[in-house]
């Protein structure tokens, strides 16, 4: 699989974090900019809200990525 470049991801990051917010209501739209669309900071921050394993927030995000790709 094809890692889109860092200015890609963060382009299609901004157009999906409507859907980031539904996804993880928990997260403020502030924190889901910050983040950039990068899955390690995304699921440490989904763990660290949500109180749940690194596996399991890693498996939500490429879930969420994966659901949601272009």
């Amino acid at each position: 699989m094809n890692l889109p470049s860092s200015d890609e991801m963060k382009g299609r990051w901004k157009q999906q974090i409507g859907a980031a917010k539904i996804a993880w209501g928990n997260l403020t739209e502030d924190e889901l900019l910050k983040v950039e669309g990068h899955e390690q900071k995304l699921a440490g921050l989904i763990q660290e809200r949500y109180a749940i394993t690194r596996d399991e927030a890693m498996a939500q995000v490429k879930a969420f990525f994966e659901k949601n790709k272009p």
